[in-house]
């Protein structure tokens, strides 16, 4: 069974329907969103029943949209914070991604701005490496970005895309070693994206990230994932009670080839690794328990088939 990553928007009247539903068919929600007399669902469904569901949902005015960045977690990096950076265009893109169902966190280097000293920290690199991907939000000067890239793609082994004010075919040319994906005209402004031209640049950066992250699904495909992001979260829902008293965003976020679970590790990682998936086979046996480098949390990385001989 293929899951696929929607977005069902719909009033609040009956939506109920639409979460049994989606569960009795074996799919997932990942978030679920109430806003005023309107609900959003972020889910995973089976490929042959998204028609279905859209039959459904017409009765209760809800509609389905095919939203691909859906259980990913995207690492948004800035130079820079400050003023003189004008971290805007990393600001709208964050905001707009989470929208379609991407989870964005904004990530800026101690050193990012200056030429001279532009480095990224071992913990500033590991936070990034426990993203899917990692978009680079530079400034508006070729020879600044062409002389910063070296320092700062060092070491990151995620999927990485580059925006910044020169146009795409200049990034490319002066990226080296080459990113995963590029988008141009995305330099530093003084303002939030309000006018056609600006959305339609936040159009085309999630276009690129989408098409980086469904390469990355191909490649997953063809060495699959021991168990789904999906499934462990929803088994950690019904045994780790704890989770429903966390108040940060996202308790437990989906990621590609995992799930970051916001809890204390010294406190729940022995609990996360004996909770049984199926006959006898635990969290432990499909999945690797570490310590994230954000916060206090626990990162959970699942294994692929080919090293655990196990899909559950």
């Amino acid at each position: 069974m293929t899951l696929v990553p929607v977005t069902y928007k719909g009033g609040i009247y009956q939506h109920d329907v639409i979460i049994d539903l989606i569960e009795d068919l074996g799919g997932y929600i990942v978030q679920k969103h109430i806003i005023a007399a309107e609900v959003v669902l972020q889910c995973f469904i089976p490929h042959d029943d998204i028609e279905l569901i859209r039959r459904i949902s017409k009765p209760l005015f809800g509609e389905v949209t095919d939203s691909p960045l859906v259980g990913t977690e995207i690492a948004v990096v800035s130079m820079s914070l400050e003023i003189h950076h004008l971290p805007h265009p990393s600001c709208d893109f964050a905001e707009y991604a989470r929208r379609i169902g991407a989870k964005t966190n904004m990530v800026s280097p101690a050193r990012g701005p200056g030429k001279r000293i532009s480095q990224l920290s071992d913990e500033e690199r590991d936070v990034i490496n426990e993203h899917d991907v990692a978009v680079l939000a530079f400034g508006n000067f070729e020879s600044c970005i062409e002389y910063k890239w070296p320092a700062l793609r060092r070491g990151i082994e995620v999927p990485i895309i580059v925006m910044g004010g020169p146009d795409t075919e200049t990034l490319k040319r002066i990226i080296h070693p080459a990113a995963e994906g590029y988008v141009g005209n995305v330099g530093r402004f003084m303002r939030r994206g309000k006018t056609e031209e600006e959305i339609g640049i936040l159009d085309e950066i999630v276009a690129e990230v989408t098409r980086v992250v469904e390469k990355k699904r191909e490649e997953i495909a063809k060495d699959p994932l021991s168990v789904s992001p999906a499934r462990l979260m929803d088994l950690i829902r019904e045994n780790v009670p704890a989770i429903h008293d966390v108040t940060s965003p996202t308790p437990l976020t989906v990621q590609m080839e995992g799930l970051r679970v916001k809890l204390p590790y010294d406190t729940f990682a022995g609990a996360l690794r004996k909770i049984e998936i199926e006959d006898g086979i635990t969290i432990a046996d499909v999945a690797e328990i570490v310590p994230s480098r954000m916060r206090d949390y626990i990162l959970v990385k699942i294994l692929p088939f080919s090293e655990t001989n196990t899909v559950v």
